[in-house]
């Protein structure tokens, strides 16, 4: 029997909502970490792309390091607040405020001219970013401990609708305001900060902090009753669940791609494509907010008559073709508008497509390992993944610097840059591929208790 749910009772929707709104905060400042850092970076102050990337990994590393802990200490600590409050109150102000330096480090810096300097700046915030982002683990763990569990998928189907609205607006401010000043800075790293992005940046980290910090305040504080804490014994159950470790490898294999899929989708559209002006940046993101969101509401369809493992595949065997298109950039055109936005859809409909699935995934396996022991780990279920999944995620950046410092100097036109600004496309084709094949053949994404 599972004891949160014999003492948690039926819950009002403001309280569903209330728990679901701060995905948009967190969507926003990971989405434009995850999709402006590299370019920005990179592409804008300068910094060599084996720096950049470095940084990356070991925020990532770290990421994963913290979602573990802090899921697991969080289920062994219960204190006068709760077992989950006292880490969202901690770690959202960090949150938001790491955001900010990491996007805006000259509001701190004096100088940028320093490549070195920039790119420990760059580490610093980035692993503290990642460090408060471990606040969504204890969250996402806590939803167990506030709704029965008829309740979980109506709040998990608002987290995804907030989730929806914070990708949204982040690929909107991030093409179409930050991308425009990334261009500024390939001329004066030292360029002024423009106020309306200024403005944003800080408004965006505020929303972020003060929507994790409410629900933290808000949310009632869960009852207290027991969790099995006994971590080595956790560990030994979870991994020996097949299955479970089956699905995180594959998240894990695929990771590799998508890590490097989000870096790149900027710098490729402006460095590659030559996409640069107002009205360029404003129909790129115009069409990735429509991608995303139109095939986010396409594959919940798939998934609901087809299964999640169909899906999936599917989403997966679009990444391996489309992909290796990152090679016609290698074509001279006098204009590639169309190119960019053939892309930018493509580059919508398999990320809207795997948005959808690692909470999914975690949610069912976790469900499955409580209806089979009558036990609730949520803190360990959340929180372990993010091991796995961070190191590939690590591993994937370094290769992207790695090759890009590494490929030779090529001209396209009027254009000069690193051949492995158009190769990582192959490349994440062929991870796809090995995770397609693998997934089919290993990983069960659909269970018998679901009908």
């Amino acid at each position: 029997m599972n004891e949160s749910n014999e003492i948690l009772t039926t819950s009002s929707n403001k309280k569903k909502i209330a728990f679901g709104i701060p995905r948009i905060g967190s969507s926003i400042v990971l989405g434009m970490e995850g999709f402006a850092s590299f370019d920005l970076y990179y592409t804008g102050f300068g910094v060599p792309a084996l720096l950049v990337t470095l940084a990356q990994a070991l925020g990532y590393l770290v990421v994963g390091l913290s979602q573990f802990f802090f899921g697991w200490y969080s289920d062994v600590k219960y204190t006068k607040l709760g077992r989950r409050k006292p880490y969202i109150l901690i770690l959202s102000p960090l949150l938001g405020i790491s955001y900010i330096f990491i996007l805006l480090p000259n509001i701190m810096l004096p100088n940028l001219d320093d490549k070195l300097i920039l790119f420990f700046w760059f580490l610093l915030w980035d692993c503290l970013f990642k460090v408060s982002y471990s606040l969504t683990t204890v969250y996402q763990a806590w939803m167990a401990e506030q709704f029965i569990v008829r309740e979980r998928p109506k709040v998990s189907q608002i987290l995804n609708i907030c989730n929806y609205i914070g990708n949204g607006l982040m690929a909107i401010v991030t093409i179409i305001i930050l991308k425009p000043y990334i261009e500024v800075l390939e001329g004066n790293v030292n360029a002024p900060i423009p106020i309306n992005l200024l403005a944003i940046i800080i408004v965006f980290g505020a929303v972020a902090m003060t929507l994790f910090f409410s629900v933290a305040v808000l949310m009632p504080t869960e009852p207290h009753f027991e969790i099995d804490t006994k971590l080595k014994e956790n560990l030994k159950i979870i991994v020996r669940n097949r299955n479970y470790i089956f699905a995180i490898l594959m998240i894990g294999i695929s990771s590799f791609a998508w890590s490097i899929i989000t870096d790149m989708m900027l710098t490729y559209t402006g460095t590659v494509l030559g996409l640069e002006s107002t009205t360029e940046y404003i129909i790129i993101a115009v069409f990735l907010f429509i991608g995303i969101l139109s095939f986010l509401y396409f594959w919940r369809l798939l998934i609901q008559k087809r299964g999640k493992k169909y899906s999936l595949l599917n989403v997966m065997l679009i990444g391996v073709f489309f992909l290796p298109f990152t090679l016609l950039g290698l074509i001279p055109l006098a204009n590639y508008m169309i190119l960019g936005i053939i892309f930018i859809i493509f580059i919508g409909a398999i990320l809207g497509g795997w948005f959808l699935f690692p909470y999914l995934i975690y949610a069912d396996y976790a469900t499955d390992d409580e209806k089979a022991t009558g036990s609730l780990k949520a803190g360990v279920y959340a929180g372990f993944p993010a091991l796995i999944l961070n190191a590939f995620q690590a591993f994937g950046v370094m290769v992207l610097g790695v090759a890009i410092e590494s490929f030779p100097k090529i001209t396209v036109g009027s254009a000069i840059y690193s051949f492995g600004l158009v190769m990582w496309g192959p490349i994440c084709s062929v991870v796809l591929l090995i995770a397609y094949l693998y997934t089919k053949k290993y990983v069960i994404l659909d269970f018998k208790w679901e009908k």
